[in-house]
């Protein structure tokens, strides 16, 4: 592993936002475009029922916390159909660059990425809306890696499809972490699932974290449990995904199919 490659990896990445005004406006656009949509709702059903008061910190705690994994999956996952859509693969592969050198570059980005959504959206709740997601304290960093891990996980599967199928499966790149959010239970509790769908939820380790969010704005100790069973299921979701990508890499490159991807 030679991390000043990891480093070009990152700096590449880096370089093309910094000539785009279009890609530094997708960083910001939409995470500000979310929160202000939100917080609206929110306001609007504060000052509609008395009786809902934790409201606005389930929904913009809930909100800024799926944004943390959606940004650490369209970081891996956009920035390798970057690579794609410039026709770059082949230049990238041909240099010593390792898979694993890249894979861990693509990860430090989706980092980046997260670190500016997370706390553009945390100010804008702030200054709006009066709401400080800091509150919860050093709760706030297990949930925090536990979304950025699963986000990992579903841009390396993502990776790994466009990979297998070619540039027509790039869609996924932004629906594949949508699938997820039904059964992680952003914005309201497990329990509102029906049954069928909760046994579903209990294998999805995001829905761990949005409940243990819950329990903590509520002023509830810290869930523990909930966060050690969220941790193992990403373990387990971050191995299978290494394991898929691995073998859709192999697989490409014994079909000769890596310079075709994306014509």
């Amino acid at each position: 592993m030679n991390f000043k490659r990891v480093g070009a990896v990152v700096i590449r990445q880096a370089f093309l936002y910094r000539r785009s005004f279009a890609r530094i406006l997708e960083v910001f656009y939409w995470p500000a475009i979310d929160i202000l949509l939100w917080g609206f709702v929110t306001v609007y059903l504060l000052r509609s029922s008395k009786e809902l008061p934790p409201f606005v910190s389930f929904f913009l705690g809930a909100l800024i916390l799926w944004d943390i994994l959606f940004r650490a999956q369209q970081g891996i996952s956009l920035s390798f159909l970057e690579d794609i859509w410039a026709r770059n693969l082949v230049n990238v592969f041909i240099s010593p660059l390792t898979i694993s050198e890249y894979l861990l570059g693509l990860i430090l980005v989706s980092v980046l990425k997260v670190i500016i959504a997370f706390f553009m959206m945390s100010f804008i709740a702030g200054i709006l809306y009066s709401f400080n997601i800091f509150k919860m304290g050093l709760s706030l960093l297990p949930l925090t890696v536990n979304l950025v891990a699963m986000g990992w996980s579903i841009g390396i599967i993502t990776v790994s499809l466009i990979l297998r199928f070619g540039q027509e499966a790039e869609v996924l790149a932004w629906a594949l972490a949508f699938l997820f959010m039904p059964f992680s239970a952003v914005f309201y509790p497990v329990d509102t699932l029906p049954g069928f769908l909760r046994v579903i939820a209990m294998i999805i380790p995001s829905s761990y974290s949005f409940e243990a969010m819950r329990i903590v704005i509520n002023g509830s100790p810290f869930p523990f449990k909930l966060m050690l069973t969220a941790a193992v299921l990403n373990g387990i979701y971050i191995l299978i995904s290494l394991r898929i990508f691995y073998q859709s890499w192999r697989n490409a490159l014994e079909r000769g199919t890596i310079p075709k991807i994306g014509e």
